[in-house]
């Protein structure tokens, strides 16, 4: 790792090298119009698809939440352990059922109203409502009386009236909310860290859905009009462009948020996002990194790849013929090489994926039910009947779907090469901007299409609730009974051993089934300013703005110091084979 002689320069230079800084400048200027520069600078990747907490699973819409709203506890983003948030402290009552938070008495929002627990009461039950559609509803359920709040059923699946009363989630006054849960669950804490779990601003929401019934979503997220609770407010909103968020005084820790300004920018393109870090106008680039450029990057001290609790993969449609057969998305799955992808697209030390957990999530370890054999795959499609007379395969084209990006599409059109190597399958690409994408996910229309899952936590459940019958993120069609009181089970167990064994057992079916092909498992992709100091180094790549600030040169000097040191150290022990261990092969086909 070379040390830098200035942040700007080192940036210049790697534009000469790559891209050119005449264009570099052409773009900045464009970009920035006449306004003044934000205190730090992000890309969204692209139009948001909403900034209602809510309304949102994305981890571009995650971080902006973060900026504008808080929860009842946050995460350290270094060690990523629970601490207290717009709650100042809580307990737990001794058969881990019944939680109890007590708000801070300066929590504010926004607009100066103070923050109740009954705020957190109505939004809980906002999450809930059918009407919200929200697509981490379930996730709730596991408080008392909330699934049947949601579906109007009980668990035995006959109707029963919808009853607030009957739910776990009371504002004892206002600063203490009590929460009960149905039964024990050891990864509550953690989850109730998501941004969906932030509160609303009822009084200024709830008027607006009466007097705007069709429109009041967009109406609600103005600038000037949206109430939030977190570290900053939203001051400015160009469609397509740019939001800009400014400090927000009434937040109860704002006298240590550094940043008076942030701007989110909605650039699609990571080479555009590239070409606009190098040229200064932004101060961290986090994605789908051009592969082409990955062996320029890699070495520089802004850009450090690090295992990421994620996996990419492809959701299988499993409603439409041929892929509601087993033995053809298992073809598909056993004739793709992932390393070939991972080495040769990606470059950056991603891992290829034959379990949909990462090898490693707290002491968890996934199985392996499957290998690669394009010739496994030929013989499986053959015994299944996907054969003429003369043995040839004969099955449908088929769609790859996937949203805008240059990575995206590098990596369908080998797959794409792969299976009509292996399989003669005939593959067509079909790409759409971020909104539509997701929209026709939500709706299954596509054969296969580009996904990712981030853990929300590092813990199974994050991975593998997503797969249960009716789950909001499922997006598959796919639904078995067996995995579902697998993992059921699991989320209250209190044994760990024999929850690992239960989520083991889960996965197994998933990964035998397939409703879902997993490919790689990242590694976390920031190109970020050395400067940026509070910038968290977690699995979970989950950044947390109210600690961002900028260095001084003699802790950026001490930093880098720090940083040679622990190099030498890891070179000292030998060359490493990868960022992850090596996965263990229980099966192969």
């Amino acid at each position: 790792m070379f040390p830098m002689p200035s942040t700007s320069g080192a940036r210049l230079a790697l534009a000469s090298t790559l891209l050119g800084v005449l264009g570099l400048c052409v773009v900045a200027f464009a970009l920035r119009s006449g306004r003044p520069r934000a205190d730090f600078a992000f890309t969204g990747g692209g139009e948001l698809r909403s900034l209602d907490p809510h309304g949102v699973t994305g981890v571009p819409e995650g971080r902006v939440m973060r900026l504008l709203y808080e929860g009842l506890v946050a995460r350290n983003p270094q060690t990523l352990a629970v601490e207290p948030g717009a709650a100042e402290g809580w307990k737990v009552n001794p058969d881990g059922r019944t939680f109890t938070f007590a708000l801070r008495a300066d929590a504010r929002w926004s607009n100066g109203d103070p923050l109740s627990a009954a705020d957190f009461e109505w939004s809980f039950r906002r999450m809930l409502e059918p009407a919200t559609a929200c697509e981490y509803a379930s996730s709730l359920w596991l408080v008392e009386g909330a699934r049947e709040f949601t579906t109007g059923q009980a668990a035995d699946g006959t109707p029963r009236e919808r009853d607030w009363s009957r739910v776990g989630i009371v504002a004892r006054d206002e600063r203490v909310l009590e929460i009960r849960l149905e039964r024990p669950t050891p990864h509550f804490l953690p989850l109730l860290s998501l941004h969906v779990f932030a509160p609303v601003h009822r009084a200024s929401l709830e008027p607006l859905q009466q007097q705007f019934p069709r429109d009041w979503a967009t109406r609600w997220t103005r600038p000037g009009t949206l109430v939030t609770n977190g570290p900053f407010r939203l001051a400015e909103r160009r469609i397509g462009e740019v939001l800009r968020f400014e400090r927000n005084e009434h937040y109860w820790d704002a006298r240590n948020v550094a940043m008076r300004t942030i701007d989110v920018l909605s650039v699609e393109s990571w080479s555009s996002a590239l070409n606009l870090y190098l040229a200064g106008e932004l101060d961290w680039v986090d994605g789908a990194i051009p592969s082409s450029l990955v062996p320029e990057l890699l070495g520089r001290e802004d850009f450090d790849p690090r295992p990421y609790l994620g996996v990419y993969f492809y959701r299988v449609n499993v409603t439409r013929p041929p892929l509601d057969r087993r033995e053809v998305r298992a073809a598909l799955a056993t004739s793709l090489r992932r390393k070939e992808i991972c080495e040769l697209v990606l470059k950056a030390g991603q891992q290829p994926a034959f379990s949909f957990l990462p090898p490693q999530v707290g002491d968890y370890r996934p199985p392996r039910t499957f290998g690669e054999s394009p010739e496994y795959a030929e013989k499986l499609l053959q015994d299944a009947g996907f054969a003429d007379a003369e043995g040839k395969l004969d099955l449908r084209a088929l769609e790859l779907h996937f949203n805008t990006s240059e990575v995206h599409r590098d990596i369908a059109e080998v797959a794409a090469e792969q299976w009509r190597a292996a399989l003669g399958l005939e593959v067509r690409l079909r790409n759409q901007e971020w909104k539509s994408f997701l929209d026709a996910q939500g709706k299954l229309d596509y054969d296969l299409s580009r996904s990712s899952w981030i853990a929300d936590y590092a813990d199974p459940s994050s991975f593998l609730d997503i797969w249960t019958t009716g789950h909001e993120n499922n997006r598959t069609g796919w639904s078995n009974r067996q995995y579902d009181e697998l993992v059921t089970a699991a989320r209250s167990e209190r044994d760990p051993a024999r929850r690992r064994e239960l989520y083991s057992n889960a996965e197994r079916i998933l990964m035998h089934e397939l409703p879902c092909i997993p490919i790689y498992h990242y590694v976390s992709q920031n190109l970020v300013d050395p400067r940026v100091g509070g910038f968290g180094q977690n699995a979970l790549n989950e950044q947390s703005p109210k600690h961002w600030y900028w260095r001084s040169d003699a802790e950026l000097e001490e930093v880098r110091t720090q940083s040679t040191r622990r190099s030498e150290r890891v070179e000292s022990h030998g060359p490493k084979e990868g960022l992850y261990a090596p996965a263990r092969a229980e099966e192969q086909p």
